[in-house]
């Protein structure tokens, strides 16, 4: 762009000063004609990367996904190649189930033997439940049958004591010659009978009283041993539950062990560094890759200058242009400026606070979101190119900067090899 701007204004000048002679071609003229150039291109520089700035380092990731058992065995089978592409769901490899099958067939069996336990207690504890209105209700009797103790007690006391007067008034006829001998005799008997039913009448309702006394913790002894079973029942059921929903707990992790049998492609991407085979073993560790996954999603950022980025704000247009696509720009925005670097950290420790600084100094990287039109566009992990920001300002200018970036990425198409001698 420069050159074709120093063309047009070197016609310009032989236009005015060659040609036509519409100005004399003195010193002062020929030192600003030089000098005019100069000050202009060095301006407009200076404009262009403060209001649309660029960079030559744009950088293209992916995540990389590693890979790992989460279950060890013996792999049985690997249906995918290296290199090759996946859908999310895809089969990556399967280790052999069989140890954990079993264990899921033993916790299942299991499993029912303690439902079934569970079952069996809560069905004691119903029928220990259905015992308890009954001794409550024998609570019932008893007092029924105190009060009715009482009350036969309180009519054999009246009875008594009438019987007792008619001795007395029997004895004394007799005693006089105006009574009979046989009716003072019965008088006596009948008094001698109600002592005895008296007496076995307050025994009854002595041992009425004594069952009634016999209480624990306030409850006739009948309900409290009742509520007993009932409490040791459900403490039973308790311990019993807790059993089952333990070899519950086991078991979910025993299937989700067996579902980890087979390993899945967690999105669509690529596989690389497939180097497993079946009858490998595989350990179920942490960190020990068998296999990489490439997801297809991107994420480009390119690095700028610290100086650059006063008049970037998230949402300006930019445009990129890649080596792996000679000629093409690439439209996208600016989503956000990475604010940091590494030489800004510094570690907690206790010793004194240290940081790193790195010459030159570093640049911060600008995240930037392919548009719409351009975010199928496949792009390789790694790949590098070119990016240009264009702010809010002397929007101008962008037009120069545009025609730079465009004719910069027709270049890609020159490839420049040194040339190799074979002998």
């Amino acid at each position: 762009m420069e050159a074709i701007l120093l063309g047009i204004y070197a016609f310009a000048v032989w236009l005015i000063f060659i040609k036509y002679k519409l100005l004399p071609w003195t010193t002062p003229w020929k030192v600003g004609v030089v000098i005019f150039p100069v000050v202009c291109l060095a301006t407009m520089l200076l404009l262009l990367n403060i209001f649309a700035p660029t960079t030559t380092d744009v950088r293209v990731v992916k995540y990389v996904v590693p890979i790992v058992s989460q279950v060890k065995g013996r792999v049985i089978e690997v249906p995918v190649d290296n290199n090759r592409p996946v859908k999310k769901g895809d089969v990556l490899f399967r280790i052999d189930p069989t140890p954990y099958e079993t264990e899921v067939r033993s916790l299942e069996a299991q499993l029912a033997a303690d439902e079934a336990k569970v079952r069996a207690e809560e069905t004691k504890l119903t029928d220990t439940q259905t015992r308890l209105p009954d001794a409550q209700a024998t609570e019932r009797e008893l007092n029924e049958q105190l009060r009715q103790a009482t009350n036969q007690v309180g009519r054999l006391q009246a009875s008594l004591e009438l019987a007792q007067k008619r001795v007395a008034q029997n004895t004394q006829l007799t005693a006089s010659g105006a009574g009979n001998r046989f009716d003072l005799e019965q008088a006596q008997t009948n008094t001698n009978e109600l002592t005895a039913q008296i007496a076995a009448a307050r025994a009854a309702e002595q041992q009425v009283r004594e069952k009634l006394s016999s209480r624990v913790k306030g409850d006739l002894s009948a309900v409290a041993g009742a509520k007993a079973q009932i409490a040791t029942g459900q403490a039973q059921i308790g311990v019993a539950q807790a059993q089952a929903d333990t070899t519950r707990a086991q078991l979910a992790n025993a299937r989700w062990n067996l579902d980890q049998t087979t390993v899945r492609a967690p999105n669509n991407g690529t596989m690389v560094n497939v180097m497993l085979r079946p009858g490998y073993f595989v350990s179920g560790v942490a960190f020990n890759q068998v296999m990489t996954f490439v997801d297809n999603e991107y994420q480009i950022f390119a690095m700028f200058n610290q100086n650059e980025l006063h008049q970037v704000i998230p949402g300006n247009e930019a445009e990129i242009t890649l080596d792996t696509y000679p000629g093409r720009i690439v439209k996208a925005h600016v989503d956000s400026i990475i604010w940091a670097q590494a030489q800004g950290e510094i570690e907690a420790s206790g010793d004194l606070p240290t940081t790193t600084f790195t010459s030159p100094p570093g640049k911060f990287p600008v995240k930037l979101v392919a548009a719409e039109s351009d975010n199928a566009l496949f792009l390789a992990a790694g790949a590098r190119g070119a990016a240009a920001i264009y702010t809010e300002h002397l929007s101008l200018l962008h037009i120069i900067r545009k025609v730079l970036l465009r004719t910069a990425s027709y270049f890609d198409y020159i490839i420049i090899k040194h040339s190799i001698s074979l002998h």
